[in-house]
């Protein structure tokens, strides 16, 4: 499936484009506030839930600095696209669904994992400069979020 949302992405101009990362990013802002939510239910470590919260509030921001510059470029109207969001993608239901945490910071890693590998493919086919240093930021901002979610693992498993 995700080789067939990459092909979708590839298709779409730089409005629609914006368009499906800034919702992705508020998608992924949600995900990662339920998460928390759902960490704290099951009486997981604070620093599971602190983590969850934090990147849920990375993505908010991640998706206001992506539509300041749609808005600029293209006024307030999103363009309608119907990928389906790459980095949300089976993370949410799996945490409701299975209570084993491990699980679902695995997903959470491969979802931001992927996502930085897009960005980082997006900066190399994107012509227009500014654009480009978002996409490169972005990416650190995915490997960001990978290495601390691992860091989860790790606490977990007292490295």
């Amino acid at each position: 499936m995700t080789v067939e949302i990459l092909e979708e992405i590839r298709k779409l101009n730089e409005r629609e484009l914006l368009s499906y990362w800034i919702k992705g990013e508020y998608e992924e802002a949600r995900t990662y506030w339920k998460l928390a939510e759902r960490a704290k239910e099951l009486g997981l470590p604070g620093n599971v839930v602190e983590t969850f919260k934090r990147l849920g509030d990375e993505s908010k921001r991640h998706g206001d600095e992506l539509l300041r510059i749609y808005r600029e470029r293209y006024g307030e109207e999103l363009a309608d696209v119907s990928v389906p969001n790459v980095e949300a993608l089976n993370v949410l239901g799996k945490f409701w669904k299975v209570e084993d945490i491990d699980d679902v910071i695995k997903t959470a890693m491969e979802s931001e994992k992927l996502a930085e590998t897009i960005y980082r493919k997006l900066a190399e086919e994107c012509e227009d400069e500014r654009l480009r240093s978002i996409y490169l930021r972005l990416a650190e901002i995915e490997r960001g979020h990978y290495e601390a979610l691992k860091s989860l693992l790790g606490d977990k498993n007292g490295e």
